[in-house]
């Protein structure tokens, strides 16, 4: 059966999110973030998104994205498999990096300031990064 699609709107702000596979670490040394950082200024670039706020845990990360145009699904694909194929080349490995699709939730815009503080509080709960 096949995946269902993603709803996508032009003007939207989006809660993207992904885990390593396992819940193993996707950054490994903090040239691995500053890699995931390009890439991810050069899908700004490519897809004209605007970046509101990151955080990049050991084992995970979460964006909010907005998206002028519907522009997420392609994008996410091209961000995520150019940050595993540049990973598993420096690290010498092989395979899936992260769980799965990565995760989207559609961010209301008049609840935008609350939902946008809970990147903060996830930051620092109790050390945790699983």
């Amino acid at each position: 059966m096949a995946r269902p699609l993603r709803l996508e709107h032009s003007g939207a702000i989006w809660h993207v999110h992904n885990r390593g596979v396992e819940r193993r670490n996707i950054f490994r040394c903090n040239d691995d973030r500053l890699l995931f950082l390009a890439l991810l200024a050069e899908a700004v670039r490519r897809f004209r998104w605007v970046i509101h706020q990151y955080s990049l845990m050991t084992n995970h990360f979460h964006i909010i994205i907005e998206t002028p145009e519907p522009t997420l699904s392609r994008g996410m694909k091209w961000f995520a498999g150019s940050y595993v194929q540049k990973f598993n080349r420096r690290h010498k490995r092989v395979g899936p990096l992260f769980q799965g699709r990565f995760t989207s939730h559609l961010v209301e815009k008049e609840g935008y300031p609350p939902q946008v503080d809970a990147l903060h509080r996830a930051q620092s709960c109790a050390g945790r990064d699983g």
